[in-house]
């Protein structure tokens, strides 16, 4: 039997996929892409012969079957999901199925939305004496959250947070993250499609964190940097002791 590969194909810049990704997809008999948010461009470099399908129109068991008349065969098969397969990439219950058939798989990390805003954004998750600690969650939707990971109750910590599939309640998220006790004045990155041709970086405060959103139209395929502390004059003054030259460690003398 086959081999399959989940890879993460990187927030949507073609060359944000990690070296051993690119090399699967290239190697790979049949590259399963998730077209929804996943640009063709990334896995135009399949082989000649190899059997390229989008993901997008097909559920669980759709895919699943799809993945295993090249299984059966012997072939080998690349997933591609967006970003990073680990982050709301919904693995889990594929490799249940593959368990059950007795399939080995492997996961192959990728760059998630949330670090390539970052990126873009020139900006960092953690600021000394600021904050050292990154929520990655999401407003309750369709989807719901637990009980105890509501986002006020998440923005109550003052930590930095990246906030996924929430774009179409910006309204939503300024109001708990404001009944969280996060200030108004609070820096806020909105990264639309960011990696794509047409990604877009506003900057903007959480007090107009839904005006910001609605005057772009960033109500989809968007991510919230949420920035405690850096969007204040007197933000980032403490500097990394990594540098400094009175921190002394093994390979400083």
């Amino acid at each position: 039997m086959g081999k399959v590969y989940f890879i993460g194909a990187g927030p949507g810049d073609p060359e944000l996929v990690t070296v051993k990704g690119q090399r699967l997809i290239r190697e790979a008999d049949l590259v399963l892409y998730a077209g929804s948010l996943v640009p063709k461009a990334i896995v135009q470099c399949a082989k000649d012969g190899a059997r390229v399908e989008d993901s997008a129109p097909l559920n669980l068991e759709e895919t699943h079957a799809v993945m295993m008349e090249t299984i059966r065969d012997g072939g080998m098969v690349a997933r591609v999901h967006t970003g990073d397969p680990s982050l709301y990439g919904a693995i889990r219950e594929q490799m249940e199925l593959l368990d059950r058939d007795g399939v080995a798989y492997e996961v192959v990390p990728g760059v998630t939305a949330g670090f390539a805003a970052a990126a873009a954004s020139c900006r960092s998750f953690t600021v000394p004496e600021v904050t050292q600690t990154l929520i990655f969650t999401r407003l309750a939707g369709k989807t719901p959250v637990p009980d105890d990971e509501h986002l006020r109750d998440l923005a109550a910590h003052g930590s930095a947070m990246c906030i996924y599939l929430s774009a179409g309640d910006p309204e939503g998220i300024q109001s708990e993250l404001l009944a969280g006790g996060l200030a108004p004045s609070t820096l806020v990155m909105e990264a639309y499609r960011v990696g794509w041709p047409q990604e877009k970086v506003v900057a903007t405060d959480l007090g107009h964190l839904a005006e910001t959103a609605r005057e772009n139209d960033f109500t989809r395929q968007t991510v919230f940097l949420i920035l405690p502390g850096q969007g204040t004059e007197d933000a980032g003054t403490a500097k990394s002791l990594l540098y400094d030259d009175n921190f002394k460690h093994m390979y400083r003398k």
